[in-house]
């Protein structure tokens, strides 16, 4: 339910972004737009509703924030490339959004795993 929303913030932001931005580079900065917006938005519900994690104050916070972050990369990599590979195979703005959805489907199942063992998981000793 919470990668829905996540996924509906990226793509929506995604499809603003695009609409908006008159420069060069208009998939590629949608596609950052949409990537960061997604990353707040699933982070927050991710933290708190399905690892119910609390922290203890700003700093650990912030950890937890960029390990979440970290483990983003790998997964964003896939995202990006599935979404990018749809829209260049199909060169029609609904491939952008089938590969976008598809390629969040799959990255974020990834990092629901990464997650759990890397970022909310206990602590090492």
């Amino acid at each position: 339910m919470f990668a829905l929303v996540a996924t509906l913030a990226n793509l929506g932001t995604q499809r603003v972004a695009s609409a908006v931005w008159p420069w060069p580079l208009r998939d590629l900065a949608a596609l950052a737009a949409g990537t960061g917006v997604g990353l707040a938005v699933k982070y927050l519900l991710d933290s708190r509703w399905i690892f119910a994690f609390r922290g203890r104050g700003a700093v650990q916070d912030l950890r937890a924030f960029i390990r979440y972050a970290a483990t983003g990369i790998l997964t964003t990599g896939i995202f990006w490339a599935i979404e990018l590979g749809f829209l260049s195979l199909f060169r029609a703005e609904w491939a952008r959004y089938a590969g976008g959805a598809v390629g969040l489907c799959l990255g974020y199942t990834a990092k629901f795993f990464l997650d759990k063992r890397l970022v909310f998981g206990p602590p090492r000793a």
